[in-house]
């Protein structure tokens, strides 16, 4: 699985840096009434899990609520560690049996489960909830901090594929510049961390390559359709380019598989930043 217990340490998919890109180009194309709303909303968390309540910090949020307690009762870690992937394995992809045979939504708040569900289940129901009147105040805050984080996770290859490796962190890599770790860490982090300096840096540089064109395009969809997307990159970056493993069964990456890491990670922030503006403007006009 993409973040299961079994894993040493929390699992980040993007890192910080990541979601706070990701978020930074979402605000850089929000309607000006849609981004005053989002502040707003996101003005009345109260958790304190995140060092202040601007888009790009609670964009971490869902992160922090999952890890919040993984150290003492789990209950929030439990509840809430599957939302964040969707295991398609690349041997036979199927999204039912990887969405835990797609449950029915739950009767009352998204916020309340249940745990066996998956990222693209979640997304409908977060982002249904931010469209409705209906939803209370409190859990429209939830739905949006939701939104906010797993629009970007679904946009990991890694958090949206399997190869009977979790994810990719069961398989040990290094590489040209990269320190030894495994495959999922270093596609949430590491080739992020190429793409710039900060946060803001990087952002700026996306948004200036983001054409037109490809606004337009990307500003479409479904989170079914986008995690399709992410595993096929998956498929044909992530796994179809790694080396063989040596006899310890570590994976030695070449420096034009980083490359080319650096290159699918940059576009697929891209993606996700416009797509969670499209989601954001759709949803809270």
């Amino acid at each position: 699985m993409s973040g299961v217990a079994g894993v040493p340490g929390p699992v980040f998919a993007w890192g910080d840096l990541g979601h706070e890109v990701i978020a930074r180009i979402a605000d850089h194309y929000l309607e000006p009434t849609v981004r005053s709303r989002v502040a707003t909303i996101l003005a009345g968390d109260r958790s304190r899990l995140t060092a202040g309540t601007d888009i790009e910090t609670e964009a971490t949020w869902a992160d922090r609520y999952r890890d919040s307690d993984r150290d003492t009762t789990r209950a929030r870690y439990n509840q809430t560690r599957n939302w964040h992937f969707v295991d398609l394995e690349i041997d036979g992809a199927d999204l039912s049996t990887a969405c835990f045979g797609e449950p029915p939504p739950p009767k009352k708040a998204a916020s309340a489960g249940p745990a066996a569900d998956c990222i693209v289940d979640k997304l409908d129901e977060f982002i249904a909830e931010l469209g409705s009147r209906a939803t209370s105040k409190n859990e429209r805050l939830l739905a949006l901090q939701f939104a906010l984080h797993l629009v970007g996770d679904v946009h990991q290859p890694l958090h949206a594929s399997d190869n009977h490796d979790e994810g990719g962190n069961l398989k040990i890599v290094a590489g040209p510049a990269l320190p030894s770790g495994n495959l999922h860490a270093d596609w949430d982090v590491a080739f992020v961390e190429k793409l710039g300096r900060g946060e803001a840096q990087v952002a700026q540089r996306l948004i200036q390559k983001i054409t037109p064109a490809e606004r337009i395009a990307w500003s479409s969809g479904k989170p079914s359709e986008w995690a399709m997307e992410s595993f096929e990159i998956a498929r044909q970056h992530a796994y179809a380019s790694l080396p063989a493993a040596s006899s310890a069964g570590h994976y030695e990456l070449s420096a034009s598989y980083i490359n080319d890491a650096v290159t699918v990670a940059a576009e697929q922030l891209s993606k996700a930043g416009v797509r969670l503006a499209y989601v954001l403007n759709q949803s809270l006009r």
